[in-house]
C-alpha cells in the first residue's frame, strides 16, 4: 500500500514524502498511530494541515529556543570543587553538574544532553562550552572552575571549634579539680578543727573530775582533822578529871 508520511519516522520516511509500504505495517502500525494516511484525494489536504501545524509548532519551539539562547550566551557558571596539586581535581564536572547549576543560578533549565562537553572536566580553570538547543541555536556559556575554599574554611573553623571544646572540657575539668581539692581541704580543716575542740573538751572535762576529786581528798582531809581534834580534846578532859 501506499501511505503519504505525516511525521518522521526513522530509518523508514520523512514528514511529507510518499511510500510504498507493507499492508500490514501500514494497517497496524503507521495510520493507528496517525505517523501516516492512505495516498487517495484526501491525503493531499491532511498532509497540508499537517504540514502547517508542524511548521507553527516548529516556529514556536525556534523562538523558545531563541529566548533560551539569550539568556544564556554569555553567562559564567562558577563551580566549587575539591582540588590536589596543580589544580587537579578530586573527581570531576560533567554536563549534569553544569545543567545543574545554570538550573539554581539562573533559573535556567537545559538538558544536559544538549551540553556539548567532549569529556568531564578535571582541573581548576575556565572553560568555553557550547550548548546545542537546535541545529543552528548554539549559545556559549563560561564554565569557572574554582577550588572549594569554604570547604577548607569550615574544615579549619570546625578543628577550631572542637579545639576550644576540649580546652573548655579541660579548663572545667581543671576548675572541678582545684574545687574539690579545696573541699577536701576544707574538710581537713573542720576535721582538724573538730579534733582540737573535741581534745579541749576532754581536757576540760578531765581537769573538771580533777577538780572534783581535789575536793573530795581536801573534804576528806578536813574531816579527819577534825575527828583527830576531837579526839585529841577528849583525851584532854580525860586526864583532867
Amino acid at each position: 500500500m501506499k501511505v503519504v508520511f505525516l511525521e518522521d519516522v526513522p530509518n523508514v520516511a520523512e514528514a511529507g514524502e510518499m511510500k510504498e509500504v507493507a499492508d500490514g505495517y501500514g494497517r497496524n502500525f503507521l495510520i493507528p498511530r496517525k505517523l501516516a494516511v492512505l495516498a487517495d484525494a484526501r491525503a493531499a489536504g491532511i498532509l497540508e494541515a499537517q504540514l502547517k501545524k508542524r511548521a507553527r509548532l516548529q516556529a514556536e519551539t525556534e523562538a523558545e529556543m531563541r529566548e533560551l539562547a539569550g539568556q544564556l550566551e554569555g553567562r559564567e557558571v562558577i563551580l566549587k570543587a575539591r582540588s590536589g596539586a596543580k589544580g587537579q581535581l578530586y573527581g570531576s564536572i560533567t554536563n549534569a553538574d553544569i545543567a545543574d547549576e545554570l538550573e539554581k543560578s539562573a533559573g535556567v533549565v537545559v538538558d544536559k544532553k544538549k551540553i556539548e562537553l567532549t569529556e568531564p572536566v578535571r582541573k581548576v580553570g575556565s572553560y568555553d562550552i557550547d550548548i546545542r538547543l537546535s541545529g543552528n541555536i548554539i549559545p556559549k556559556i563560561k564554565l569557572t572552575i574554582v577550588e572549594e575554599e569554604e570547604k577548607k574554611e569550615e574544615g579549619k573553623e570546625k578543628k577550631e571549634k572542637k579545639e576550644s571544646k576540649v580546652g573548655e572540657t579541660k579548663e572545667k575539668v581543671t576548675e572541678e579539680k582545684e574545687e574539690a581539692k579545696k573541699e577536701e581541704g576544707k574538710e581537713k580543716k573542720e576535721s582538724k578543727a573538730k579534733k582540737a575542740k573535741e581534745k579541749v573538751t576532754e581536757k576540760k572535762k578531765e581537769a573538771k573530775k580533777e577538780e572534783v576529786e581535789e575536793k573530795k581528798e581536801s573534804k576528806a582531809k578536813k574531816a579527819k582533822k577534825k575527828v583527830t581534834e576531837k579526839k585529841k580534846e577528849a583525851e584532854g578532859k580525860e586526864e583532867t578529871a
